[in-house]
């Protein structure tokens, strides 16, 4: 499990190393600049979300397929991969245009709302280049190729760092854009992404002979639609989680500019610890589907436990951060004592879910591998939702608690999340056992 998973948790890490790296230089700007790149990201991924999730069906199909042996289908679950993205990148790119007009109902402060709209339209322009990434990521990894995805995205930060640097600043003679320019600066490295992944496939490809350059091109309708039975609930499961926090950053940027600055630090250091067990979580993806594409039923029971085991330790040491040195974790971000107060309470309510959101992102990798991805979409459907977003909004309004009350309301959802998938994941394994008729430790 290690060995797979280190890699992809260091590509986790370099992703939302470059979501850091946009905090950080244009929080050099402003606390405005900080709260556009923020709301921008979220409302994007509130929409690209959804595509690259329809990928992850790929996790199951290509897994299950090269544990089986039969690596053309592989090659062709990939075909019908980049198939999908053709139609769905212009769709996704529309709905983020959409974004503009609904945004001036929301509220939102006027400084902040001058320079999210030229991010966001900016940054829509990444839109099939992610998807392509995604595809080609879940395709290789599935086979146990992941060392060239953690170089894919740890030589990106450098690139994403330059342009920011030259975009944002304006060096180089480039007028300085802030947080237009930084994402330019994403679009830019996202292309590098997918070219990087791209050479890497082909090589691999010509000098193992594989069979990838021998697979036959035209659409194989069939394979799409098993990728989207598959991928549709797990893109559903994302957009609900990624929505949520998207309207908790909407409702946060009702309030005034530091509670956002805050709320965008608070979120990319709660998500720069998920990044551990999400790379932990593909890994229990592959090898689940690895033991059954084999018919390994022992084995997928112990990739999964051994994998929930692994986040929950990893993020139970980082609640125990969060909770002890807040201050030094704000810092890192801005100088402005008044955005770091607010933080550090946030901070403390992202420490009390840490370990139930280790356990909730590795059992739905798990489950993914088992061929489930319906469960994980409709647990988080209910306890985000109908849960912890109504909750919040009553303790933040209402209660008078602003932000701390919107991220205790999600706190509460993630740990109902937690207990509820481990269980579920607890009742795969034995319905598993009894389908096949061999005894596994639960």
């Amino acid at each position: 499990m290690l060995k797979l998973a280190a890699p992809l948790v260091v590509a986790e890490l370099g992703w939302m190393g470059m979501g850091i790296v946009d905090t950080m230089m244009v929080g050099r700007v402003s606390a405005e600049a900080m709260g556009a790149v923020s709301l921008g990201s979220v409302l994007f991924y509130a929409v690209a979300i959804f595509g690259s999730g329809l990928m992850l069906g790929l996790d199951t199909l290509v897994s299950q397929a090269y544990g089986a042996g039969r690596r053309m289908d592989c090659h062709r679950a990939l075909i019908s991969a980049v198939y999908l993205s053709l139609p769905l990148a212009p769709v996704l790119m529309l709905l983020v245009w959409c974004w503009e007009p609904l945004l001036a109902r929301f509220g939102i402060n006027p400084s902040v709302m001058r320079q999210t709209l030229p991010y966001l339209r900016a940054i829509m322009w990444s839109t099939w280049p992610l998807l392509l990434y995604f595809a080609l990521r879940r395709y290789l990894q599935a086979m146990n190729h992941t060392a060239p995805i953690m170089f894919t995205l740890v030589s990106a930060n450098l690139v994403n760092l330059a342009g920011n640097w030259v975009l944002v600043y304006g060096h180089l003679g480039a007028r300085a854009m802030g947080a237009e320019g930084s994402g330019w600066a994403t679009c830019i490295s996202r292309v590098y992404m997918i070219a990087v992944l791209l050479i890497y496939t082909l090589y691999d490809a010509i000098e193992n002979r594989t069979g990838l350059m021998d697979v036959q091109l035209e659409p194989d309708f069939a394979r799409i639609r098993a990728l989207l039975k598959l991928g549709f609930p797990a893109a559903a499961q994302l957009s609900l989680e990624v929505g949520v926090f998207a309207a908790a950053t909407a409702l946060i940027a009702t309030l005034d500019p530091l509670s956002l600055a805050a709320h965008q630090i608070a979120m990319n250091t709660a998500t720069f610890t998920y990044m551990v067990p999400l790379g932990i979580s593909s890994a229990a993806a592959v090898r689940v589907g690895h033991a059954l594409g084999r018919g390994d039923i022992s084995a997928a029971a112990r990739a999964g436990w051994t994998g929930m085991g692994l986040g929950a330790i990893f993020m139970a040491g980082a609640g125990v951060v969060l909770v002890t040195l807040p201050e030094y974790v704000a810092r890192v971000f801005t100088t402005d004592r008044a955005v770091i107060r607010n933080a550090v309470a946030l901070l403390a309510v992202a420490a009390a879910f840490q370990l139930f959101d280790g356990i909730q992102t590795v059992a739905t990798g798990a489950l993914r591998g088992a061929g489930d991805t319906r469960t994980p979409m409709l647990c988080h459907m209910l306890s985000y939702w109908l849960i912890g977003l109504p909750l919040g909004y009553v303790l933040c309004f209402v209660v008078g608690w602003r932000a701390v009350g919107l991220w205790t309301g999600l706190c509460i959802a993630l740990i109902l999340i937690g207990i509820v998938l481990l269980l579920v994941w607890t009742r795969k394994v034995r319905a598993l056992a009894t389908t096949h008729g061999v005894v596994v430790q639960v």
